[in-house]
């Protein structure tokens, strides 16, 4: 029975690692991605949204799963307040833009954009890969500073904290840049 815990626990470690690639002061790698906002497709650009403020970029396994759709419609219910602070959120994974487009106005309630990365390019840049489950993406959200350097990261497959995390680290970064 203590092999079986043993064993289980490292199962959990890791596909939950609280480590991302990324740690905080790391460049972010730059990309474009085809995204969704309201259904409507179009180029996502980070470098171009870093131009106005940071990013929340936060990466999640498959569009209308239920923990993926409790983390959209908490970025939804919260954007006002990330905008407010000069903050883009955008969301990423493996799923096809049909598919996303659909998410963006169900599940993101067409207040946010979720971009595409079927050939996890994005995905492995940011080493944002399930470690059992390669084909999809772990959950994971990084705070980028408009300069490109990672202020925050942030990784649990539970999505009930990311939104409240990363609005904390926004609203850091706004205080001390005002």
């Amino acid at each position: 029975m203590k092999k079986l815990i043993a064993f289980l626990g490292l199962l959990v470690s890791l596909t939950t690692s609280s480590y991302a690639a990324l740690d905080v002061g790391d460049a972010a790698p730059n990309f474009t991605a085809q995204a969704a906002l309201a259904g409507k497709v179009y180029k996502f650009s980070l470098a171009d949204s870093l131009a106005k403020g940071p990013v929340v970029l936060y990466f999640f396994p498959a569009a209308f799963s239920v923990g993926c759709s409790i983390e959209a419609h908490e970025f939804a219910e919260s954007i006002a307040k990330f905008e407010a602070l000069g903050a883009t959120v955008i969301g990423v994974s493996s799923d096809d833009i049909d598919t996303l487009g659909k998410f963006s106005v169900q599940a993101c309630q067409g207040k946010f954009p979720v971009a595409s990365d079927n050939s996890q390019s994005i995905m492995k840049s940011y080493d944002a890969i399930m470690a059992l489950k390669p084909d999809f993406a772990n959950r994971i959200s990084y705070v980028i500073a408009p300069n490109g350097k990672v202020l925050y990261n942030y990784q649990s497959l539970n999505p009930s904290r990311h939104v409240e995390k990363t609005l904390a680290a926004v609203k850091d970064f706004s205080k001390a840049h005002p």
